[in-house]
C-alpha cells in the first residue's frame, strides 16, 4: 500500500509517499480502508522532533473510511467508521482499536468525519470533562478559529454557556458567526484586561497567551490547556485551577459529535482538502498557525 513515511525528523520535505506493507489488525481492532485523514499540530511536532517518535513512522491520528476486516465486536466488514488510527492515518490502510472509533453517520462526508476525532474530542473534554462547563457560565477560548477552537465555541454555546473567542482580526466574523457572543482581537486588545470573572478559559494556543488567560479567570474557575505547561501555583494563588490534559479516545463522545454534525447542529470548518501526495504542503499550512478549521488529506486510489 501507499503511505507517507517519515524516516528522519526535519522540515515538511522529510515526508514522502512510499510503498509499505499493509498493517494487520490485532484483537479488538479493525483494518480501515482510509478515504480521508486530517492533520493535527502533534503531527508536525513529531516531524520536527519536538516530541519523540520511533522511526520510520507513518504519522496521522484522524481517519475516516470503510472497514476491510474486523477483529472487534460491534464492527463488521463494510462499516463506514471514523476515529483514531493506531498504525498511522497518512496511508491507504490503517488499523484502529474499537475503543477509538465510531460508525460514521450517513450524512457526514469522509472529509468532515476525518476532521473530527482529535479536535472534536479535545474540545469536548476540555470544556466538560476537565472544565466542568455548565449552562449560564462563560467560556473564553483562545485559538477560537482553529481546528479545536471552532468546535469548542459551538459546543459551549450548545451547552447554554456564553462563548468568547480570541483570535486575529481576520477571523472575527467567522467566530462570531459560530455563535460566540464576543470576540477579542489579540492584536488590538490586551487579553489579560479585556475580560474578567471567566468560569473557564481554554488555551488551545500556548506560548504567552497562557498567562494572559489565567488573569481572566474568576476565583473558583479553571484554566484548561492543551498547549502549554499549566501555571498551577499562580492559579492556586488566585483561588483557581490550571489543568493540562491530553485527549483520551471516547467512542461515545465521538459518536455524539458525529451525530451533531449530521444533524446540522455542529459545523466543521475545512480549510483545505489536499491529496495525500501533498502532505508537505498540508504540514506547512498547519505549522503556520493561521489555518481556519482543519486541513484534510484525501486518499485517492
Amino acid at each position: 500500500m501507499q503511505a507517507v513515511l517519515m524516516r528522519e525528523t526535519g522540515g515538511p520535505r522529510v515526508l514522502g509517499l512510499e510503498e509499505v506493507e499493509r498493517p494487520e489488525p490485532g484483537d479488538g481492532q479493525v483494518l480501515v480502508d482510509v478515504h480521508a485523514a486530517s492533520v493535527n499540530p502533534i503531527d508536525w511536532k513529531y516531524r520536527r522532533g519536538l516530541m519523540p517518535k520511533q522511526l520510520p513512522a507513518v504519522l496521522g491520528n484522524d481517519v475516516s473510511g470503510k472497514v476491510v476486516s474486523s477483529r472487534a465486536e460491534g464492527f463488521a466488514e463494510g462499516d463506514e467508521v471514523f476515529g483514531i488510527a493506531l498504525s498511522g492515518g497518512y496511508a491507504e490502510f490503517a488499523t484502529a482499536p474499537a475503543a477509538a472509533i465510531a460508525i460514521k453517520p450517513a450524512g457526514v462526508s469522509h472529509e468532515q468525519a476525518a476532521a473530527l476525532p482529535v479536535a472534536g474530542m479535545t474540545a469536548w473534554q476540555a470544556l466538560f470533562d476537565h472544565g466542568g462547563l455548565q449552562a449560564g457560565q462563560t467560556a473564553l477560548i483562545a485559538g477560537a478559529a482553529g481546528g479545536v477552537g471552532h468546535l469548542a465555541v459551538q459546543l459551549a454555546r450548545r451547552a447554554g454557556a456564553s462563548a468568547v473567542g480570541i483570535g486575529s482580526s481576520r477571523n472575527r466574523d467567522f467566530v462570531l458567526g459560530l455563535g460566540a457572543e464576543r470576540y477579542i482581537d489579540y492584536t488590538r486588545e490586551d487579553v489579560a484586561t479585556a475580560l474578567s470573572d471567566v468560569d473557564l478559559a481554554f488555551d488551545a494556543v500556548g506560548a504567552e497567551i497562557t498567562q494572559s488567560l489565567l488573569a481572566t479567570v474568576r476565583t473558583g474557575g479553571v484554566l484548561v490547556t492543551i498547549a502549554n505547561a499549566p501555571p498551577e501555583q499562580e492559579a492556586a494563588a488566585r483561588g483557581a485551577r490550571a489543568v493540562l490534559f491530553s485527549m483520551t479516545p471516547n467512542p461515545g463522545q465521538l459518536s455524539e459529535i458525529g451525530g451533531l454534525v449530521a444533524a446540522g447542529e455542529l459545523h466543521v470548518e475545512i480549510a483545505e482538502v489536499l491529496a495525500l501526495s501533498q502532505v508537505s504542503r498540508a504540514h506547512e499550512l498547519s505549522e503556520s498557525g493561521h489555518t481556519r478549521g482543519k486541513i484534510v488529506l484525501r486518499v485517492d486510489r
